[in-house]
């Protein structure tokens, strides 16, 4: 069975908000963290995982993305606040 996220980062002062979807997340993680590309995560320290969701169907986490994507930001933190209130790393949450 496959597993596909959709997720939010944020940076230390929580003033940047990334969405984005991969088909294994602790690899996006790590590179994100390790500033492999030279994106938007990268120049604003963007890799503190504070939402995310999973999905079997890779087409249903495609238009979750582009849909969270246009969303305003008081839309994303409302989302972000119903699973994360305190905005803390969820990293730990991902299994093996």
């Amino acid at each position: 069975m496959h597993r596909y996220y959709v997720y939010i980062l944020t940076n230390k002062n929580h003033s940047v908000l990334y969405v984005g979807f991969t088909n294994n997340l602790k690899r996006r993680l790590k590179e994100h963290r390790s500033k492999s590309n030279s994106g938007f995560t990268g120049r604003y320290n963007v890799h503190k995982l504070i939402w995310f969701e999973t999905s079997s169907y890779v087409i249903n986490s495609i238009k979750r993305e582009k849909q969270l994507k246009k969303w305003n930001r008081k839309w994303k933190e409302n989302l972000v606040n119903d699973m994360n209130p305190d905005w803390k790393d969820l990293t730990w949450m991902l299994a093996d």
